[in-house]
């Protein structure tokens, strides 16, 4: 009797393989209302020379751990970008002006991660980190999560006698002309020894 419907349910199981994969689930990427802003702000900079905060662009690094994935978020700030479970909003950024030593670039960002606090419970949105972030002292501040890393990548802004607004890294060939080290001087070439007199015919 089985050996009947053996070739019926082998060409069920060829319809079956032959069927297309299901279309995998779109990326949320829509920030819930309530997480839209930031709920502090940072101490504005002294002086507000530069760029006006809400013109600047901050570029963010966010790496998912589990699949290594990383990406880059251009964002301005007041502004909140969501990517799958995690929201990454955006206060301010700030870099040293050209004529200040060392450089450094910063931002002041928070990060929320909707996660269930255990297995019973709805899934939460908590705020794993809420701080300045700095590019050459990552170490200073840190988002500690075991799946999701954020850092700081630039600060697109400029000061007063900046040609074009400039980016934050400290490559020489791309830096401000008042932070790039002057080309040493020529080397002067020696004068000539003048020539030796012609002897005398006096006797």
């Amino acid at each position: 009797m089985i050996r009947a419907f053996a070739p019926v349910l082998a060409l069920l199981a060829l319809a079956g393989c032959n069927r297309d994969a299901p279309e995998p689930e779109a990326e949320s990427t829509e920030v819930p209302e309530e997480l839209a802003r930031p709920d502090t702000a940072p101490t504005p900079a002294a002086g507000g020379i530069g760029t006006p905060m809400k013109d600047r662009v901050a570029t963010l690094g966010l790496l998912n751990k589990r699949n290594n994935i990383s990406r880059e978020l251009e964002m301005k700030p007041g502004e909140s970008r969501r990517v799958g479970d995690v929201v990454v909003r955006l206060s301010a950024c700030e870099r040293t002006a050209p004529w200040e030593e060392p450089p450094e670039t910063g931002a002041f960002a928070q990060v929320l991660v909707l996660e269930r606090p255990d297995a019973d419970s709805a899934p939460e949105w908590h705020r794993v980190f809420s701080g300045w972030l700095f590019k050459s002292s990552p170490s200073l501040n840190v988002v500690e999560h075991p799946i999701y890393d954020v850092w700081v990548k630039d600060c697109k802004m400029s000061f007063p006698g900046e040609e074009a607004p400039a980016a934050g890294g400290e490559d020489d060939d791309n830096a401000p002309a008042a932070r790039r080290p002057a080309p040493p001087a020529p080397a002067a070439s020696p004068s000539p020894a003048p020539a030796p007199a012609p002897p005398s015919n006096d006797a």
